[in-house]
């Protein structure tokens, strides 16, 4: 009887060691707020990245951050790092094709020089500003693109998690 009663004392110590380290140990889900390192890359070339800059903070459930990203995210702990891959649809989309529109080259500012591939802020009638970038230009029109840059591109993030809090 002694021997099962110090075993058990020592199972339940056990247990309550793997419970603390747990407890101190928290993961990223619902509501936390989480503070971490990433790397974006687009096409194998690195298009940002917060390492030796502020890291990125933002609350789970909250739409700060891209579905897909947010989704992969959940279930990693402080210290965690992982690749991960967002497919366009759970970033910023596929290409909508009516998000191009053609607009006469003077209703552009007149200290610009019109050249494909050029990012330009756009008002929208509420006053919002909006990128949209020249696609194409063909003898006084110039088309504006008004899909997001990442728009239709699959994101690959190299993350390093740094904290993670009770979020609001």
């Amino acid at each position: 009887m002694k021997k099962f009663l110090v075993g058990g004392l020592v199972l339940a110590a056990i247990c309550m060691m793997s419970l603390s380290v747990y407890a101190d140990d928290p993961v990223i889900g619902a509501g936390k707020k989480v503070t971490l390192d990433y790397t974006l890359f687009v096409d194998n070339n690195q298009i940002e990245t917060s390492v030796g800059k502020a890291p990125l903070t933002y609350v789970v459930g909250s739409r700060m951050i891209i579905p897909g990203l947010e989704a992969q995210l959940n279930g990693m702990r402080i210290k965690e790092e992982k690749v991960i891959k967002v497919v366009a649809k759970e970033a910023y989309g596929e290409l909508d094709p009516k998000a191009y529109k053609d607009f006469p080259k003077t209703s552009l500012p007149s200290t610009i020089e019109p050249k494909v591939g050029l990012v330009l802020q756009a008002t929208a009638p509420d006053g919002s500003k909006f990128p949209a970038t020249i696609s194409a230009i063909k003898d006084d029109k110039v088309t504006l693109n008004f899909n997001h840059p990442l728009a239709g591109k699959d994101l690959t993030f190299n993350v390093k998690i740094l904290k993670i809090e009770n979020g609001r």
